[in-house]
């Protein structure tokens, strides 16, 4: 409790993303592993306008993902830690409304991103 009071207003408020909660809970990996720049530029971009077809969107990510899998490194855990470098504008904002930790596969990701999007 010490330590806590000597820290500044400024410390106290800023965020730390260490600790920022996530709508992914990711799994544990053993290796080291970071997503490419180059990769994350090369993601297509799903922006959820009329006309933008979500199913396409899937299988252009699929396709970009398959060329990046690192030793140790499953493809879903790829795809999982990339999906929301390839939304955008209102789609991200609905990723992130999302609730924390209630995502913990590419599967599931998958599965409620074509429901919102998609819908039947």
């Amino acid at each position: 409790m010490a330590q806590n009071s000597k820290q500044t207003i400024n410390e106290m408020t800023s965020l730390d993303l260490n600790q920022q909660p996530l709508f992914i809970e990711y799994p544990t990996l053993d290796v080291n592993f970071e997503l490419k720049s180059g990769l994350i530029h090369s993601l297509p971009t799903f922006c959820g306008l009329v006309g933008e077809d979500p199913h396409k969107h899937l299988k252009e990510f699929h396709v970009m993902c398959s060329g990046m899998r690192p030793q140790g490194v499953t493809k879903e855990q790829v795809k999982l830690r990339a999906f929301p470098f390839s939304l955008g504008d209102k789609t991200k904002d609905w990723l992130y409304s999302l609730l924390l930790r209630s995502i913990v596969s590419w599967n599931e990701l998958k599965k409620i991103f074509l429901e919102n999007h998609f819908p039947a």
